[in-house]
């Protein structure tokens, strides 16, 4: 890679790192390149994505960003994972580690704050941001349909008795 091609990287990764929403940082060492490419497709299919690149030149990128605070988990063979949904990147990265003893998380930052393996862990465990959504729309709309259920049954319960004085009278 020559100097043209490492200022191009960093610039790139500096763009990433603005404002990454949430960054995953783990080591690598030890995965196959299948099981890379299918850590990839996961990340991609989520809406996240992942990023191989130099420690020195991640942390040229690093310098000045909200995310500057990581740039100590960047020893060994590093990958980077991050998305704009806060729980997506965390819970690819987690679930992929559960099968892969070889991805080991590191810690990863939350805009300006800095999380810990446990604390990537635990976004992981949340629920994403469109099942959130999903879940609001169900609680919004439950009470409406019980409103209406209320208030239909006493019209029902009322056709059901005048039904029933129609069949007594009819029988008589």
């Amino acid at each position: 890679m020559d100097r043209a091609e490492k200022s191009q990287l960093v610039e790139t990764l500096a763009s990433v790192f603005e404002d990454p929403g949430v960054l995953v940082v783990a080591h690598y060492a030890g995965l196959s390149v299948a099981d890379m490419t299918s850590l990839r497709a996961r990340m991609r299919e989520a809406g996240a994505s992942v990023r191989v690149a130099k420690n020195r030149l991640v942390k040229l990128a690093l310098k000045g960003t909200d995310v500057e605070h990581v740039s100590d988990l960047f020893q060994g063979p590093t990958v980077i994972a991050y998305s704009s949904d806060p729980v997506v990147a965390p819970k690819v990265a987690v679930d992929f580690a559960k099968g892969h003893e070889k991805l080991v998380i590191l810690g990863g930052a939350m805009g300006r704050t800095n999380l810990d393996p446990e604390g990537v862990k635990a976004l992981a465990a949340l629920p994403s941001l469109d099942e959130l959504r999903a879940k609001l729309v169900g609680l919004i709309s439950s009470p409406a349909t019980k409103v209406a259920q209320v208030l239909a049954a006493p019209a029902g319960q009322l056709a059901r008795v005048v039904g029933a004085y129609a069949e007594k009278s009819e029988a008589a």
